[in-house]
């Protein structure tokens, strides 16, 4: 594998010492930057930022410098892009876009919480004069107008929250998934049955979609009692009630093996928590009796240094020879 060339080359290297001069970045956008937007940008707070929006294999053709700056907008960026293959990019307006929204992904993983306004500006230094595409990236798509309209307006939003369940029940192949992620935080699903079972007796769900339905609400739903809830739906719904009633019966075998589990768990519990009261309980009355003992061979050996015999010390405590014996020793 070719090792990729990392030096500089004498474009990237000459731009670089002068646009990443404030002052002469200063003078640049004085001069260039259309009036419109010079109108908005305080130059005199410019402040470089460091890092590049240029993909490493493409440094050999591109440099950039990105600019910080305050606008009458807020915060705001300028991004200087220059281009300096032979060829131009054909892409560049796209290009342009891609890198001022990575430079709006930066100011948002910075902690700000508004987008900034990002001004690309593209330096050509190609070979072919004038430059021969447009620097607009809505001009990159066959309908320029439509895009605008697009990108300029809110986007469509689905927000099935609002969505009657009346209207949802129109919404055909789409009617039973959309009900079901309505109500999916509900406290019970179960309270669900009369509204999703005529949808999926409408005939446009295949039985996996159906069993693709139901183990969503087992995942991310809540009911009391699913195994109820599965065999009340295939009652209900007959051309699916073999695939539905599978389900019902893996959730009883589940709920057999938990509740087998469950009280293994609770007899090793209890097991082991009445092993360590009678280990507790053996070990004082083994303690106590010890210390019984040990009482009882001092009295006797007081005894003995008295002068008493070995046959009236046993008689008075109950020890025996052997007991004795411990007190010689």
């Amino acid at each position: 594998m070719k090792k990729k060339n990392t030096t500089p080359t004498p474009h990237d290297a000459t731009f670089r010492q002068f646009l990443t001069q404030p002052d002469i970045a200063r003078d640049f956008m004085e001069i260039h930057l259309p009036a419109e937007l010079r109108a908005v940008c305080d130059l005199s707070t410019l402040k470089l930022e460091s890092g590049s929006f240029v993909e490493d294999d493409l440094r050999q053709y591109f440099s950039d410098v990105l600019y910080s700056l305050k606008t009458s907008a807020g915060d705001g960026y300028i991004h200087v892009l220059v281009e300096h293959q032979s060829t131009p990019d054909r892409h560049m307006a796209f290009r342009l876009i891609r890198y001022a929204v990575a430079a709006m992904q930066r100011h948002l993983d910075a902690g700000h919480k508004i987008l900034p306004l990002v001004i690309p500006v593209l330096f050509y230094t190609g070979k072919r004069s004038p430059y021969p595409y447009s620097t607009r990236w809505l001009d990159e798509f066959d309908d320029p107008a439509l895009a605008g309209k697009l990108y300029s307006n809110a986007f469509p939003l689905v927000d099935v929250t609002v969505i009657p369940d009346d209207e949802i029940a129109d919404h055909r192949s789409m009617a039973a998934l959309t009900l079901l992620q309505k109500h999916i935080h509900q406290r019970d699903l179960a309270e669900l049955v009369d509204r999703l079972a005529p949808l999926l007796l409408a005939g446009y769900l295949s039985s996996s979609q159906v069993i693709s339905l139901v183990h969503y609400i087992l995942q991310a739903g809540e009911t009391s009692d699913a195994e109820a809830f599965v065999r009340k739906l295939a009652q209900r719904v007959p051309q699916h009630g073999d695939a539905l009633m599978t389900i019902a019966q893996q959730l009883e075998q589940k709920g057999i093996e938990k509740g087998i589990q469950l009280g293994e768990q609770r007899g090793i519990e209890k097991g082991r928590n009445e092993g360590k009261l009678e280990g507790k309980l053996e070990g004082k009355l083994e303690g106590k009796l010890e210390g019984k003992f040990e009482g009882k061979l001092e009295v006797a050996r007081t005894m003995l240094q008295n002068g008493l015999d070995h046959n009236t010390v046993m008689k008075m405590t109950g020890l025996t020879e052997d007991d004795l014996a411990q007190i010689r020793h």
